[in-house]
């Protein structure tokens, strides 16, 4: 632990050094309301003047720089403008969200993911605004009047800056202006409501992301590019805000994902405005450590209620057999994970001489009962995320991306033209597939043409892989896995969840699967599978020794089997079970599922191939010491020492 510890402190040191010439501490604004504008009802604008707010009229221009500037408000094409321009003179950035960070420490010229300056600054920006909106949304919660016109739009723009999965500059200058907008708006009708409750304007104090504009983009990109990552002055906290933030961007992407099937929960939505919120406000490093924990609660609730949605709509996954290989038929590849755009897709290409293959996170897909009555869904082509310029090449036909992970093409990639995103995903040049109006049903028919104009995939791999070990098959399976384990035959269960990743670190995740003793089962979930998924690890007693329960968000259903498994053996504590986890992570999902983890008592779970560059020493102290957490050794002592349960 002394070691881990000591690296930990070496990477923050680096980060330290290049915050101290960057940093620009987030400053707090004395607000008051001149009065003027107290009759004119929440349609008016929060202009924000040298003197503080006030309500102004409908004309954009009367708003006013922070700093006292008045200029116009920039529309999308000049916010964007903007950006690419002073990205010619900053060449900075800072961004340690994912697990290929550069050298552990964080990515300061271009992004490991390919992420350029311009991208970051952007996306920078849009998380300052969403915080401006949630200031706002936190403040009328506590006059108990909550906001749900900003939920959906929080939810999604946050899951637009996961790791891989928005590239379009233009999609953020776009949302960055519509997020003032809602922040305006919002902020407007709680200093209505403020007056009406207590009989006079609000003369309080906030922070200065609730009044940021963009008037100035250039000033606003030196001033504000550093508040939601480096301008925390205690490393502690910035390490805990940054971990709730990243959390809750993986809670975010899972409630997109239910709410597409039109499943939600407004305590969810309550949480992120809460916890967005606080990371404005001086916390104490307990109480960060509190939210933190309940965002850790709210992941589980959040999967639980997708897991709800996916099950309600296409029924409970069952084990199934996938080929690997390809017809002689033109086809569309689907990737990412919205199963709502799976079966919308389905149902559009039944007949029409198309193929449809899954790719990486969309695996799952052919585990549920309600996609099997398609016999035009011919199976899963590739592998993980990180194959798939390869992939998308070879497949020759359209490629429809509907979440996270999509990688930048290489210089020699010719598929461009057969590239469509849809949802949160953008990139500059790929056509989007917009969402529907209310009640109407995608339009996959550019995806379809496109596909009647190209030859069928080149096949790069046959045979089947077996998955579906969701939890409501497993429990159906209980009786059978509880005496395999009482007689000895299953001697332990290991979960290797997770994420896959470019870095040749991961290939331990390989050798653990190849060398555990043949009387262990291997529970996954996400593209971590893919490292070990397609080997022959025979079964024992018919149990398979690799049971894959589906996407990154069905680690819930790991958790679910670790419960039953508990309840059926009659053990008290989790921990108790003969269960070790060997977790991979790479973005911020996974972030949320750790937290998950965390919050339902799990323990000793092996983290890596490295643990998170965003963590401080005492945070990661507090993790190893509370809950065991650790970083991967060997390969061979990793496994001595989960066999003993450590």
């Amino acid at each position: 632990m002394k070691r881990d510890l000591a690296l930990v402190k070496q990477n923050q040191r680096s980060v330290k050094a290049f915050c101290k010439t960057r940093r620009v501490c987030a400053g707090e604004r004395e607000i008051k309301n001149t009065g003027k504008g107290s009759a004119q009802g929440p349609s008016r604008r929060l202009g924000i003047g040298s003197g503080g707010p006030r309500l102004q009229g409908d004309d954009p221009r009367h708003r006013r720089d922070p700093l006292g500037d008045s200029t116009g408000v920039l529309d999308s094409a000049d916010i964007l403008d903007s950006v690419i321009k002073i990205g010619r003179k900053i060449t900075f950035m800072f961004c340690f969200q994912c697990q290929e960070t550069t050298g552990n420490i964080g990515c300061t010229v271009i992004g490991a993911c390919g992420k350029s300056i311009e991208t970051e600054n952007l996306q920078d920006h849009l998380i300052v605004v969403l915080k401006g909106i949630a200031i706002y949304g936190d403040k009328l919660r506590e006059l108990g009047i909550p906001d749900r016109d900003n939920d959906e739009f929080i939810v999604h723009a946050l899951f637009s800056t996961i790791t891989n999965t928005n590239w379009d500059n233009a999609y953020f200058a776009t949302t960055i202006q519509e997020g003032l907008r809602r922040r305006d708006r919002i902020g407007s009708k709680f200093l209505h409501a403020y007056k009406e409750k207590h009989g006079h304007d609000f003369h309080g104090i906030l922070p200065e992301l609730a009044t940021w504009t963009a008037d100035d983009l250039a000033r606003a990109t030196e001033k504000n590019r550093n508040v939601s990552v480096l301008a925390t002055e205690n490393e502690d906290i910035n390490a805990l805000r940054e971990l709730l933030t990243f959390g809750l961007k993986g809670i975010a992407s899972y409630a997109d994902h239910a709410a597409m099937l039109g499943f939600e929960k407004e305590a969810i939505f309550d949480f992120i405005i809460e916890a967005l919120a606080s990371t404005t406000k001086e916390l104490t490093f307990d109480e960060m450590v509190s939210l933190v924990m309940a965002a850790g609660e709210t992941a589980v609730a959040t999967m639980a209620l997708l897991d709800e949605a996916n099950t309600a709509t296409f029924g409970n996954p069952e084990i199934t057999e996938v080929n690997m290989g390809v017809g002689k038929n033109p086809g569309i590849l689907i990737s990412g994970h919205d199963l709502d755009d799976m079966g919308e897709l389905l149902k559009q290409t039944e007949g029409t001489g198309i193929d449809v293959y899954t790719h990486g996170e969309m695996l799952p897909a052919h585990y549920y009962p309600g996609f099997k009555k398609y016999d035009h869904l011919v199976g899963n082509y590739g592998g993980s995320w990180w194959h798939q310029n390869k992939e998308f090449e070879s497949f020759n036909g359209p490629i429809l991306l509907t979440s996270n992970c999509l990688v930048p093409l290489k210089r020699n990639d010719t598929y461009l033209d057969r590239l469509f995103t849809t949802n949160a995903v953008g990139y500059e040049g790929a056509r989007h597939i917009a969402d529907p109006p209310a009640g109407s049903a995608k339009d996959f028919s550019p995806l379809i043409a496109r596909a009647r104009t190209c030859p069928p995939p080149i096949e790069i791999e046959t045979g089947t892989i077996v998955g579906g070990f969701a939890h409501n098959q497993v429990i159906a399976l209980a009786d059978k896995v509880v005496e395999a384990v009482k007689s000895g035959a299953i001697r332990r269960f290991v979960v290797m969840a997770g994420c896959d990743g470019r870095h040749s670190a991961r290939g331990y995740y390989t050798e653990v699967a190849q060398n555990l003793p043949k009387d262990t089962v291997i529970l996954t979930a996400g593209c971590a599978k893919f490292r070990y998924n397609k080997l022959d690890l025979g079964d024992i007693g018919g149990i398979p020794r690799v049971l894959d329960a589906g996407q990154c968000n069905d680690s819930y259903s790991l958790a679910m089997i670790a419960r039953k498994l508990e309840e059926t053996l009659g053990v008290k504590d989790i921990n108790e079970l003969p269960i070790s986890y060997d977790i991979a992570w790479y973005e911020q999902k996974a972030v949320a599922v750790l937290l998950a983890l965390l919050s339902l008592g799990v323990k000793d779970i092996r983290l890596g191939p490295t643990l998170p560059a965003f963590l401080s020493p005492n945070v990661t102290r507090l993790l190893m010491e509370k809950f065991r957490i650790k970083p991967i050794g060997t390969v061979q002592d990793d496994i001595d020492a989960m066999m003993k349960g450590e």
